[in-house]
């Protein structure tokens, strides 16, 4: 077996015994993942789930909202998905939507978007005080691997169902996206619920080093113990200095 396809069966196993332990202690865990169209959050949580109990893990992809949920509290529609005991469940986008795609495509309001910014640290503390685990990923790629991703979308027909009219303006509107990202990174990391940022360009590396974080963030002693750190240029914590020193795509 190959050195990196003995990595992937090890940590593949690490999440099998990660789940039987969530099941046994009744842990409860979300993991969001968040990023720019194609930055490969659909791989990277098919990756996770491969091998994964369907009772004990959920992936919440909710369409958009509808006339009676926008009447909603924000928050409202995604409480529902909640964990119960022992339950994984993966956000693919999240309440976030509120300071990105809402934000560049004037989907919610300016107060709306103000409000969220201010809101979110505490209904995720609220989360957190429950015992719920919480883990936030922001999948980052450059300007030019989006581009060809977004031609490979499009020219291939088994990605038809991954073609949305957003991605028409995701390059035209790249710094809109960049700017809407620094704003919500900068405004809603904190302590205790901070974004990890991941280079996501090349997409094995990058589903590898979320397994380890989560990882090291969920699983028990006895089993994170045993997992080496992901690399740190590929995977860390979000800071300010970030977003001016090349670490974000620009």
């Amino acid at each position: 077996m190959a050195d990196h396809e003995q990595e992937d069966h090890d940590l593949q196993l690490a999440l099998v015994r990660y789940q039987t332990w969530a099941a046994e202690s009744g842990a409860r865990a979300v993991v969001l993942f968040e990023g720019r169209d194609t930055a490969g959050k659909d791989g990277a949580i098919r990756t996770i789930t491969r091998h994964l109990g369907v009772r004990q893990t959920r992936v919440v992809a909710l369409p958009k909202p509808s006339e009676r949920e926008r009447s909603q509290w924000l928050f409202q529609r995604y409480a529902a998905h909640l964990p119960a005991a022992g339950e994984l469940v993966i956000f693919n986008r999240s309440w976030y939507n509120r300071a990105g795609v809402e934000v560049v495509n004037g989907f919610s309001t300016p107060e709306q978007q103000a409000r969220f910014l201010t809101d979110v640290p505490g209904f995720e503390a609220m989360l957190l005080h429950d015992g719920i685990r919480l883990v936030k990923l922001w999948l980052d790629i450059s300007r030019e691997e989006q581009a060809r991703r977004l031609k490979s979308r499009r020219e291939d027909p088994l990605k038809a169902l991954k073609v949305s009219a957003l991605d028409a303006v995701a390059q035209e509107r790249w710094d809109d996206y960049s700017a809407a990202r620094d704003t919500m990174l900068a405004r809603t990391s904190t302590p205790d619920a901070p974004w990890i940022c991941v280079h996501a360009d090349h997409k094995k590396k990058a589903r590898r080093a979320i397994i380890r974080h989560l990882l090291r963030e969920l699983a028990p002693a006895e089993i994170a113990h045993h997992i080496t750190p992901p690399d740190s240029n590929l995977l860390f914590p979000f800071e300010p200095s970030a977003i001016a020193d090349g670490r974000l795509a620009r």
